[in-house]
This record gives C-alpha cells, structure tokens and sequence, in this order.
C-alpha cells in the first residue's frame, strides 16, 4: 500500500498582454514572479485557475478593448466562481476606481510596481479586491531574471518611469519616476540571453536614452552590451531627442553592433505645439539633431511618432508637421489621433477639434507616409544588406523573412543553411512601403 500522499497540482495561470514593448517585458517578469511562487502556465483561459490582463493606458481605444475583454472573461467566471481574474500595468495604475465600477467581479489590480506582491494578492481571501498601485521609485525588477519567450531577439528592461512630463502622456503618472536598472544586472540578462542563443537584443526604457546609473551613461552601457560575445545586434526604444547625446551618437556610430536604426519621436512639426506639449526641443534643434545622426550613421534608418488634433493645433501647425515629414524623410512612421487622457497635464483642456478632423488629418499623414516609404525602400533596389534571420515569411511556401541593419523587414526564398539565427546577405529585388524582398547573395 502506497501510504504517500500527491502534492495538489499547481495553479495556473494565463496571462495577456496589450500595448507596447514594456508591457511585453513586464509580463516576462510576472511571470517569472509567478513560477517563483509555485505557479505554472495555461495555454488558454479556459485551463486557468488565474487570469491576469496586463494592459496600457496610453490611449482611450485600448482601454476600451481592455474592457470589452473583461466582459467576455466574466462569463469564464460565472460558470467558475473561484476563477481569479485581475488586472495588471498601465491601466490598472491610471484608472483603477472607474475599473472597478466597470467591472466589479475584478479580483485584483496591480501597478507597475507591484509585481513582486503578486503572490500574496492572489493568496488573499475577500469579498472586495486586492488592490496594489503603489509607485515605487526604489523597484527596478533588476533581482528578477525575466521568462524570456524563445526566439532570436529578447527586450531587455534599462530603466523604468520617467521624468519628462510631456503634456499629452500619462506614462509619468502610470510608471512612475526615472530609475536605472544598475548595469551589472543588465549585462548578468544579456549574458544569460547570448548563452541561449539570442542574437539581438532591444534595451527598453521609456527615454531610454536618458539611462544612468553612477558613472554609466547609455553611450557606455551600449559599449558594455556590445562586449558581451554572442550578442551580434543591439537595439534600443524609445529615445527622447533631448536626451539624444555625443556619447550616445558616438556608440551608435563606432560600435559595429549597435545597429543603424533609431525611433526618434517629434509628435508635431509645430514649435507652437512642441512648445504646448512641453517637448523640450524646437523643430530647429530636432533638424540638427538629425542631421547630426546622419552624418554620423550614414545608412541611418530613423521612425518617428506623430500626434494630430492636439489641443490648439489649427491648419498651419498641421501643414508644419506635413512639411517636416517630406524635409526629414521618415522610413516609417507611428500616427495617431489626440485622446484626452485623465490626470495628464492636458486633460484639462478638452479637446479643439472634432473627431472627424482629426481623421482627415490622420488619413493625410498616412498617406504621405506610406508615399515616402516606398520611395525610400524602392530606392534600396539593387543593394545587398546582411539579413538576421527570425524565421517562415508569413506568405510563400519556403519564404523566409528577417531584418536587415535598419531595421527593415525583409522577404527571401530559404536555402539549405538558412536558419533562424543566422544572418544571409540578401540582394534587394523589389519593395513595398513596409517591406522589401529578394534572394539570397
């Protein structure tokens, strides 16, 4: 007789994730706070024992999604009444009283800094949720080694919250503070990544280009990461152009892995709207930055964000962002509709312009775009670039898609010894605006 008696099985837990690359990253570190406590992963809602929603509160349409999904995951819960269900991240930071008004079978609401307490928040018993949205500006994540998902690039986190204030964002108020990840921790990560295989990796921050840590700026960090062997790419998102400094440039320009590419956001091409957004740069100063970038990184690829209907912006100051599109030449570029958002600096203003405005002017920016990102990949035709491979195009039997340097995605047929991982030169045949295509060299 087998007088033993069986460990209950682990609780599971699924976990969804919206919005940006942060958020992506914060979710590699829940989920390895979870794993830590005893937890394990379901593949689907339905398997859960927990079901944990990380979200984003940069704009009123992913709330709103956020929302819609909570509803249907309610029903999960009604047939199951000791399903967990919470909501963690941006939107849980921002707006967590009209959450629960929402959505009153909520469980739990978690902060950006409250990950840690997880564990305990779940293990709590009540009728009311357990609520945690306490900004922290001592935590970092830096003892928490993330579950990175395979592949061949890794985001890894440089820094959390930020200081700039900007009049439209809500970041500040959602994450915080400005506070550095100490860079031995963050080369300890990379090193772990390279010994698995990882061949690129994107520093995340929301001015990640503002890092220090003690005596390390982001130029430094950038060589210390370039030292680390294995590692053959290195990127990095979002970098504010007032922070955009020599040292930075200097990495980007003599550290052969560092690669060509670089989201620089001017959101108007207006010093009026610059200027009401409190940007902290003029269009003068981001034209010289500019040109100060390429003549340093000549096969430079630069992104942008755009903002339209900001409050106060009338057909001049929209013309302007117009005009500064076709002066700069953006290989692509991420637009948007102004949204009100409670608790920025803006949100007392309202709006100025109506919805159907701001579509046409959105409509317009668009456009253009997609004009000049085709004429700039068109003009690539003919030129071989070194390809990381990711993995199957999403179209094609035995195509094969990676990234070029700057960025760019790109299409081929495979060949034997063509793997994901490994980097192909590839002679560029033809473009769309979002991709080019080719053979291999």
């Amino acid at each position: 007789m087998d007088d033993s008696i069986s460990s209950p099985p682990s609780p599971r837990v699924y976990l969804e994730t919206y919005g940006c690359q942060m958020n992506i990253a914060d979710s590699q570190t829940v989920n390895a706070v979870l794993r830590r406590a005893g937890y394990a992963a379901a593949s689907t809602p339905e398997d859960a024992d927990v079901i944990l929603l990380n979200t984003c509160a940069i704009r009123e349409h992913a709330e709103d999604r956020v929302i819609g999904r909570l509803s249907d995951l309610a029903r999960l819960k009604s047939k199951r009444p000791g399903l967990k269900l919470g909501l963690l991240g941006c939107m849980a930071q921002h707006n967590r009283a009209a959450l629960i008004e929402k959505a009153p079978w909520i469980d739990l609401i978690a902060g950006p800094d409250s990950y840690r307490r997880l564990p305990e928040m779940l293990g709590r018993e009540g009728f009311d949720p357990a609520i945690d949205v306490r900004l922290d500006r001592a935590e970092t994540y830096a003892d928490i080694s993330p579950d990175y998902e395979d592949g061949i690039r890794a985001y890894v986190t440089a820094m959390r919250g930020c200081d700039r204030f900007c009049t439209f964002c809500v970041v500040p108020y959602v994450r915080g503070r400005e506070r550095s990840v100490p860079p031995e921790d963050i080369l300890r990560e990379v090193q772990g990544l390279a010994e698995r295989g990882v061949k690129e990796v994107v520093l995340l921050g929301q001015t990640v280009n503002a890092y220090r840590f003690s005596a390390t700026d982001f130029g430094s960090l950038l060589r210390q990461v370039a030292a680390i062997d294995g590692i053959e790419r290195i990127r990095f998102t979002s970098p504010h152009p007032c922070d955009m400094s020599d040292s930075v440039i200097d990495a980007m320009a003599n550290e052969p892995k560092v690669q060509p590419y670089l989201h620089l956001p001017v959101q108007s091409g207006s010093d009026k709207m610059l200027a009401a957004m409190q940007r902290g740069y003029t269009i003068a100063e981001y034209l010289d930055l500019v040109a100060r970038l390429r003549r340093a990184i000549p096969r430079l690829a630069l992104s942008t964000d755009i903002i339209v209907g900001y409050y106060g912006e009338d057909e001049a100051d929209f013309n302007a962002t117009i005009e500064l599109m076709k002066e700069v030449g953006y290989d692509s570029a991420f637009s948007f509709k102004y949204s009100v958002r409670e608790n920025t600096r803006a949100y007392k203003l309202g709006d100025s312009m109506s919805e159907a405005e701001k579509g046409r002017r959105l409509a317009e920016v668009i456009a253009l775009q997609e004009s000049i990102s085709l004429q700039r990949n068109r003009a690539l035709i003919g030129e071989t670039f070194p390809v990381l491979i990711e993995g199957p195009a999403r179209r094609g039997v035995g195509m094969l898609a990676g990234k070029t340097p700057q960025f760019k995605t790109t299409v081929f047929p495979g060949r034997e010894g063509a793997t994901p991982g490994s980097t192909v030169n590839v002679r560029i045949e033809s473009a769309t605006g979002h991709s080019l295509a080719g053979s291999i060299a």
